[in-house]
């Protein structure tokens, strides 16, 4: 049964989470996680979708992974099927904090080549944690079909997936490098050469890249 004042705080939850002032709806965040309310689950959700700032959105997602998995990870791979490349990308980064491998099959093709950089630099980063055993080199074949897209924090968001998949990304990489789009190439020998030498820097492999394609040793060591 439903006390008086369990209303009220809810009601008190539910008007913080949609204060007009963003510090309010971050304290308001930070309370709900802190003493988690199964009613509040969906709408938590639904704010990640329109949360302009990336603090409350942040704590939006922590809110979420402080309430049972059983009943959030289902309400995130709903999400997943959004209009919204917000919630998308919410909903990725979100259950990529929960770490539940239930989630991998929602993953899909689609949203780790979704045409919203945004939404498919959060898939790669998700699909990283919640990859199953055996599933890497699959999961690498994808990514690597998107070497070369975009500008540079979206090309190093995709070399770092591809690194975190270690062993498992090097027949992908290794088949990339051959590939006759030239930024393809590029992209492909730096992630293999920071995935050798992380110390290296993304930029300092980027070049160095460019210099062996332009020399057309991107088939050779060297």
């Amino acid at each position: 049964m439903t006390m008086p004042n369990e209303d009220t705080a809810m009601t008190r939850a539910l008007r913080g989470l949609e204060h007009g002032d963003a510090s309010v709806r971050l304290r308001t965040a930070l309370a709900v996680g802190s003493a988690p309310e199964a009613r509040l689950v969906d709408r938590l959700v639904e704010l990640c979708a329109t949360e302009p700032d990336f603090s409350v959105r942040e704590m939006l997602t922590w809110a979420l992974t402080r309430h049972p998995q059983e009943l959030t990870v289902p309400r995130l791979v709903e999400e997943l099927r959004s209009e919204r490349p917000q919630a998308r990308s919410q909903a990725l980064h979100t259950l990529s904090k929960t770490g539940d491998r239930r989630a991998w099959p929602a993953i899909t093709r689609a949203l780790l080549t979704d045409t919203d950089d945004e939404v498919a630099r959060t898939a790669w980063r998700a699909a990283v944690v919640l990859v199953p055993e055996g599933e890497g080199p699959g999961l690498a074949d994808v990514l690597a079909g998107q070497l070369g897209r975009g500008g540079r924090e979206t090309q190093l968001s995709l070399s770092r997936a591809l690194i975190a998949l270690g062993e498992a990304a090097g027949p992908a990489l290794s088949a990339a490098a051959t590939h006759p789009g030239p930024r393809v190439r590029q992209h492909a020998l730096a992630t293999e050469a920071l995935r050798r030498d992380p110390g290296a820097g993304f930029e300092f492999a980027i070049e160095e890249a460019k210099r062996r394609v332009a020399l057309g040793a991107y088939g050779q060591e060297g």
